[in-house]
């Protein structure tokens, strides 16, 4: 399979999810990553035990306004340390998206998300096929396809520097 190409379950979420539902301040005090990844969507209605059962390469599915809230950095670090490759969402809240572009994480922007989880066209335990270059996303349970935008060149030479600042450090070497 094409490395941009990847393939996971789909865990799906709502409308304006909440940094404090993706990543509650009860566990702020937590400074290493690697532990802020036990505690993802602990709070979120449904989804308690996301994650103790995501695994490595299934998706976070969501709606419009994904990580609205406080700019918290650590509900980019759990998805990222639980393995989840790339969170798909109509739309982002502009803090959230800046700090996982910021370090390193991708996010994709798919038009008509929010409505295509209202209409159940896109399911929890789905199996989707995402293409980070292109933008597309098969659900290969259903046979529907959903088209995002691809990750910028930018946000790729961002992401394969390991972050914002690493690659800002690899700009000014260069110079």
């Amino acid at each position: 399979m094409e490395q941009n190409v990847l393939r996971g379950k789909a865990w799906v979420f709502t409308d304006d999810v909440d940094t404090d539902l993706i990543y509650h301040n009860k566990y702020l005090a937590e400074t290493d990553p690697k532990k802020m990844a036990q505690y993802s969507f602990e709070y979120y209605p449904g989804k308690e035990k996301f994650a103790k059962e995501a695994k490595p390469g299934d998706f976070v599915v969501a709606g419009r306004n994904f990580g609205t809230g406080s700019s918290r950095e650590h509900a980019v670090y759990c998805l990222k340390e639980l393995g989840i490759p790339v969170v798909l969402a109509e739309s982002f809240a502009r803090i959230y998206y800046r700090n996982a572009i910021n370090n390193g994480y991708p996010v994709l922007f798919v038009k008509g998300l929010s409505d295509a989880i209202k209409e159940g066209k896109v399911k929890d335990g789905d199996e989707l096929e995402v293409n980070i270059a292109t933008g597309e996303i098969k659900d290969l349970t259903n046979g529907n396809t959903f088209h995002g935008d691809a990750v910028t060149d930018l946000e790729k030479d961002i992401m394969a520097s390991g972050g914002l600042i690493e690659y800002l450090k690899a700009q000014a070497a260069k110079k």
